[in-house]
């Protein structure tokens, strides 16, 4: 049996390990049980998410078995990593509802059943009643302060200030890794390399404490050429759930890929043979372009279905060709100027937007560039775009 690193590091995913021979060896041996943790600060996961649920997939499907951590606990104090502000802290309330929608989706990708289904566990179960004397005394004693701020997460935000309250994010998670420990037999934590102190905080507690072998690996984070992190728009994030991004623009997302991302892409997001994805971007002139339909129709088709991403690719195809079939969208009747309809059909989230889209000379109706938002609309149905890539077919009445 081909050792799911070898899997894991041919397609790019692997930034880091940590007593990397034994893993190996073990992985090749016998089946691991593994956990990755997703804060649930959204009621959707987003692509940043994807990525590590295609990790776990290809772990699963080499014979280990998934635990998926939602952080409904470490929720409450919010975790540091990336970023230059503290995170507002989120009710009881609606961290229960996100993890029941997180559940929801990632059933869609990571099988439950067999012998290796995964489970899903939350981590507000066990740290929402710990008596905090203890816990000191039992992990706490385990952690170097002068150690815990070199790691990145912390430094980054010693200029602008590190609260105490985060500063208790890196013992929380290397809790948990410990408790599943103990509970599943859980010897391997998996996440986005900037968690990597944090899960190596948890792979040194459990050596310390129960004398057992535990493992770190962190995977390359998902981002541009440039640098950047993928996932973003001028929008906002590019979710899985189609009511927060359609699978209409889920698939434009890919489908405008930058040329130097499109290998990266579809080693990271697909299953595809490695072989198939060299024949598919080979070439780096137009032809690269039938890389990218492939990729936004593969990458659609594992979140959406393949029905809907033959329908995203068929509008997509339409509304570039210039031939029938763009995405449809009715509005009332009533609706009598353009800036009414460029909220009603969700291009634009408010007037101001709107205005803004107009006045910036990004808005075309009937392929004439849009100068008044105050302009009366034509009559029945026309073409509304946003931009040089969201089009859209808008019906009255």
């Amino acid at each position: 049996m081909k050792n799911v690193m070898d899997t894991l590091r041919a397609r790019g995913f692997i930034k880091q390990t940590v007593y990397e021979e034994e893993l190996y060896e073990k992985l090749s041996s016998e089946s691991m049980a593994f956990y990755i943790g997703f804060d649930p600060t959204a009621d959707s996961l987003h692509v940043g998410h994807f990525m590590q649920l295609i990790a776990m997939k290809h772990m699963q499907d080499a014979g280990h078995k998934p635990i998926i951590l939602i952080g409904g606990g470490t929720a409450m104090i919010g975790d540091p990593s990336g970023r230059t502000d503290m995170r507002s802290m989120m009710t009881k309330e609606t961290i229960a509802h996100h993890v029941e929608c997180f559940k929801k989706q990632m059933a869609r990708f990571i099988s439950f059943e067999g012998k290796n289904g995964a489970i899903v566990v939350n981590n507000a179960d066990w740290l929402m009643n710990l008596n905090y004397i203890d816990f000191l005394r039992e992990i706490g004693v385990h952690f170097s302060v002068n150690k815990m701020l070199t790691a990145e997460c912390f430094r980054s935000r010693m200029e602008k200030g590190l609260s105490f309250l985060e500063f208790n994010y890196m013992l929380m998670q290397a809790y948990d890794f410990l408790y599943l420990n103990r509970q599943y037999g859980c010897a391997l934590e998996l996440g986005g390399d900037d968690q990597w102190s944090n899960i190596l905080a948890g792979a040194d507690l459990i050596r310390r404490k129960e004398g057992k072998s535990a493992f770190a690996m962190t995977f390359t984070l998902l981002t541009t050429s440039e640098g950047k992190k993928m996932g973003k728009t001028q929008a906002g994030a590019v979710w899985l759930d189609e009511n927060k991004t359609s699978p209409y623009d889920f698939y434009q997302y890919w489908r405008n890929t930058n040329d130097a991302d499109v290998e990266k892409c579809f080693r990271l997001l697909t299953f595809l043979p490695l072989e198939e994805i060299n024949e598919l971007c080979a070439h780096q002139d137009e032809r690269i372009n039938a890389a990218k339909e492939r990729l936004a129709f593969e990458l659609t088709k594992l979140v959406h279905g393949e029905e809907k991403a033959q329908k995203a690719q068929s509008e997509a195809r339409a509304a570039f060709g210039g031939g029938g079939g763009m995405p449809e969208v009715k509005i009332s009747a009533a609706c009598a100027t353009l800036l009414s309809a460029l909220v009603q059909t969700g291009l634009c989230k408010s007037n101001g937007e709107a205005r803004r889209l107009v006045e910036q000379g990004g808005v075309s109706v009937n392929g004439e560039k849009a100068t008044d938002v105050n302009a009366s609309l034509p009559a029945g149905e026309f073409t509304l775009f946003k931009g040089k890539k969201v089009r859209l077919r808008v019906v009255r009445g």
